[in-house]
């Protein structure tokens, strides 16, 4: 066939377009170029099946499949089906679905839940409707159909039409014609489409390319009350301070390029999250969000309710940091003040600044963004839910150890704690050589502070410890592992920091909770680079041309600029000779 040999695009240019209508009876040009998709998606040579969970789909050439993401994938499989089973056992008991409380909150209800007998695959009228904003080819779809019980419908949109042809296709490949629909159009229309209140969703899932911040109004709007989103970002660099222009227009904040940045990160999303939801009387509750790879991740419930959103100004704060030591205070946007009645507050503004002029511990200046979420960012309860899960069904996800350690790590931080420090860089400050992470955290112990690690990043601590104690600490260290006198100038971070006394007693004694449970346990908490090529990959192209080789064509545009301005060098030289 003439479509299989010739680019489409081509083959329109070079002949009349209208002949080729009349001859294949079509109205319009679009209506080729469609044909021309269907024809490519038929050819076995285009097609490649990929298989993960219990999904088999067919992806096209232009559809690349990143298998470092079956762990995002995974992990919403799981959250998603604990968030079925809350909601379907709160439907048929006459629980409030606008009610925030989760069921295993209370150990009645929770053993009744687990009881639903709910299965994957299954319809049910008073399940869960799942909305994909962008389904590529609809394998996360088709996995929520498979693997996800208590479904009522599954519908896979994309802007793609040759995408939506192999949703279609795979829908049918695995028998789920009774679950899943394909949609065939822009996702953020779609969301508003079915924003009345007998047609939301339950769930929502967008998993963009870069920033989701386009579709977050749509989102916001599109779920029921006590409905879960679950949205991914992927524009890491300009949520952690690469771009704070950028992060300031698509998230209505400013980004600090810290060693805390990816917890940063997170808390801006929340905060852009909750100002959508605000706008329409409805706020969130975060269940779990997470810093993964090169991305971010975070599954958040929607409420309803006038009083809760006039709290959500208590939820937000400017992060100030220090510019010498790094040391961070937070200063909220405001604070609310009992008044007389139950549930009344009054409203004011937050007081500070909440750091001097210039550092307290080194003398340096400070710099500020935000606004970021303050309070937690996960619900504990919720997160044991989903750890029992996997745990109870291992062979069912391919990176069940990964999530199991990761959710562990999660359950192990401070959680009305905003952001941590790195042990190296502290360390670095000073130019000493770094503690074992035991001793640190026993000596934090050991002066009745509480300490954790942050699931954001290895070597990462969180305590509720002032910062002149860590650096009391610090110089108690340093006493007996000195700092070389090079480092030591006057004017430097070090000598100023060292040169103070020390009012903390401070003991490096071990104490008996200094090794976290995860690490005693051994679990994978951090994951190492499984593969080549395992960040984020190139956009997807809706056409792609199968003779071009990607991962040399990768190889080839690496350093190119240097490449470039070395090549123009040579040709200056050689005119100049």
């Amino acid at each position: 066939m003439l479509f299989t040999l010739i680019n489409t695009k081509t083959f329109i240019s070079t002949l009349h377009t209208a002949k080729i209508c009349n001859i294949f009876k079509f109205n319009s040009p679009s209506k080729l170029l469609s044909f021309s998709f269907i024809r490519k998606m038929a050819s076995d040579s285009d097609v490649n099946e990929v298989t993960e969970g219990l999904a088999k789909v067919d992806l096209p050439q232009s559809v690349f499949y990143n298998p470092v993401q079956e762990f995002n994938r995974d992990l919403t499989i799981a959250v998603i089906s604990e968030y079925a089973k809350n909601h379907i056992f709160k439907s048929r008991n006459n629980i409030q679905l606008n009610k925030s409380k989760i069921i295993n909150e209370d150990s009645n209800s929770a053993e009744q839940c687990e009881n639903l007998g709910l299965e994957a695959g299954t319809f049910y009228e008073d399940g869960i409707r799942i909305f994909e904003g962008l389904a590529a080819s609809g394998l996360r779809s088709v996995r929520f159909g498979l693997e996800i019980p208590g479904v009522k419908e599954v519908l896979a949109n994309d802007f793609d039409k040759n995408a939506v042809d192999f949703i279609e296709r795979n829908i049918q490949k695995n028998g789920l014609e009774h679950l899943m629909k394909a949609k065939h159009g822009d996702a953020a229309m779609g969301m508003y489409e079915n924003r009345d209140p007998d047609k939301r969703f339950d769930v929502i899932d967008l998993d963009p390319y870069g920033s989701p911040s386009v579709f977050l109004d749509a989102a916001v709007q599109g779920v029921h009350p006590g409905g879960l989103l679950c949205v991914t970002c992927t524009d890491a660099a300009v949520l952690c301070g690469n771009a704070l222009e950028k992060c300031n227009a698509a998230y209505g904040a400013v980004s600090l390029r810290s060693k805390f940045c990816h917890e940063m990160a997170i808390r801006i999303i929340l905060q852009s999250l909750d100002t959508h939801a605000n706008r329409y009387g409805r706020y969130i509750e975060p269940l779990l969000s997470l810093s993964v790879d090169f991305y971010f991740r975070v599954f958040v419930q929607v409420f309803r309710g006038p009083r809760q959103v006039k709290q959500s100004a208590t939820k937000r704060a400017m992060v100030f940091e220090c510019t010498g030591c790094g040391a961070h205070d937070l200063q909220p946007l405001a604070t609310a003040t009992p008044t007389q009645g139950e549930g009344n507050f009054k409203f004011m503004p937050g007081s500070g600044p909440v750091v001097n002029s210039t550092c307290e511990h080194c003398g340096h200046g400070h710099r500020f963004g935000g606004p970021v979420w303050s309070s937690p960012i996960h619900n504990r309860n919720f997160v044991k839910q989903v750890v029992e899960r996997v745990e109870k069904n291992m062979a069912q996800f391919g990176t069940s150890q990964r999530i199991i350690g990761m959710l562990s790590v999660v359950l192990e931080e401070l959680p009305d704690k905003p952001l941590y420090y790195i042990l190296d860089t502290v360390c670095n400050v000073l130019h000493c050589s770094p503690p074992p992470m035991k001793l640190f955290r026993s000596s934090l112990l050991n002066a009745g502070y509480e300490v954790s690690l942050s699931h954001a990043a290895k070597n990462s601590y969180k305590t509720n410890a002032p910062v002149n104690v860590i650096w009391d600490i610090m110089r108690t260290w340093v006493k007996d592992n000195p700092v070389h006198e090079r480092w030591l100038v006057e004017g430097s971070v070090a000598k100023a920091i060292l040169e103070k006394q020390i009012t903390t007693d401070v003991s490096f004694k071990e104490h008996e909770d200094s090794n976290p449970q995860s690490r005693e346990k051994g679990l994978l908490r951090w994951q190492p680079n499984p593969e080549p090529y395992w960040g984020p990959r190139a956009k997807a192209k809706r056409s792609h041309n199968p003779d071009v080789d990607l991962e040399e064509k990768r190889a080839s545009n690496q350093g190119k600029r240097q490449k470039s301005s070395g090549q123009e060098q040579d040709k200056m030289e050689s005119e100049t000779e």
